[in-house]
């Protein structure tokens, strides 16, 4: 009897060790996997900003400082970014942008200039902008008349912006006049403020500008102008 019941205690211990050594592998597996998460999330994210710069290899994004940010962010190459702080369809027209987009010769050309021209020193800054547009529109148009244009809405900035610059706040009325010369001039108009207002935290500290985040959701909003 006493063996019997020496057996039968062997036999419970034996399962029970065998349980925590199972149940501890399982708990070590879930960390593992937890572990891992953020890393699968990072290579997810990778291949996407990859995908969506493929995507654009036969494009070209032309505009101030905050087009300037594709590049600076690495998001897209430089090849298929030319944008610079201050850049305003009048200094368009003034230098040789209209050679240089000539020399990259893409197939489509995301326009994304107001930032500065809304903030030009005369008296009606937003009419004085548009018809600058218009003629670095035609412009181009005669240069590359195979490319395919797109204007893009000038981005809304924070309220801390605002305060700072009150002529901001023009910044809805320029983007009709945006609206309207596309029509014009028959070319795309695309209003990507939303993409903006929907990801507060992803701008800088100035309320203006963006960070790297920002812009593949915003090469996302705009992949379907590629058609």
């Amino acid at each position: 009897m006493k063996k019997w019941m020496t057996l039968l205690m062997t036999a419970m211990i034996a399962m029970s060790l065998a349980a925590c050594v199972s149940q501890e592998n399982g708990t070590a597996s879930t960390a593992v996997d937890k572990e891992a998460t953020p890393q699968k999330e990072a290579t997810t994210a990778i291949a996407k900003e990859s995908a969506l710069k493929s995507l654009f290899n036969t494009s070209v994004f032309y505009g101030d400082s905050i087009t300037e940010g594709f590049s600076f962010h690495d998001v897209l190459d430089k090849a298929n970014v030319f944008g610079a702080a201050g850049k305003t369809a009048f200094f368009a027209l003034k230098g040789n942008d209209v050679a240089e987009l000539a020399k990259r010769n893409p197939e489509h050309l995301f326009i994304a200039l107001g930032s500065d021209d809304i903030l030009w020193p005369t008296d009606n800054p937003l009419q004085f902008g548009i018809e600058q547009y218009g003629k670095l529109l035609d412009k181009i148009k005669e240069t590359l008349p195979q490319t395919k244009i797109t204007i893009l809405s000038v981005t809304p900035v924070t309220k801390k912006a605002l305060i700072e610059e009150p002529r901001y706040s023009n910044i809805d009325a320029y983007n009709q006049l945006l609206k309207e010369l596309a029509g014009k001039k028959q070319v795309k108009y695309v209003n990507v403020s939303s993409v903006a207002q929907q990801n507060l935290a992803l701008y800088d500290e100035d309320g203006i500008h963006f960070k790297a985040e920002f812009y593949p959701l915003l090469l996302d909003y705009l992949k379907g102008e590629l058609k």
